[in-house]
């Protein structure tokens, strides 16, 4: 008999985008935001976080978040992204 495969739980109110990869929608008071989460070996450079001003130093994992909608200013919603601490990404909702 195979084992049952247990999976775990998503984020409160969030989605995969269409394409999959780690990608995920997550649906908050000022609107949905493409969420991906990156691991410290695959970052290089240096990012202010805007939840706390303070820097993400290289080869930090913490997320990085866009709206799912663009703004009127913005080529692309990708454009608007932006590089958080994972706890403060958390407590913005």
């Amino acid at each position: 008999m195979s084992k049952r495969r247990v999976r775990p739980r998503g984020t409160r109110g969030s989605q995969r985008p269409p394409g999959g990869g780690s990608e995920r929608v997550e649906t908050h008071a000022d609107g949905d935001w493409v969420v991906r989460p990156v691991s410290g070996s695959s970052s290089a450079k240096t990012y202010r976080c805007p939840g706390c001003q303070q820097l993400i130093a290289p080869v930090t994992p913490h997320v990085v978040a866009w709206p799912v909608q663009k703004s009127l200013l913005s080529d692309a919603a990708v454009d608007e992204r932006r590089h958080w601490h994972t706890p403060c990404w958390r407590r913005r909702r």
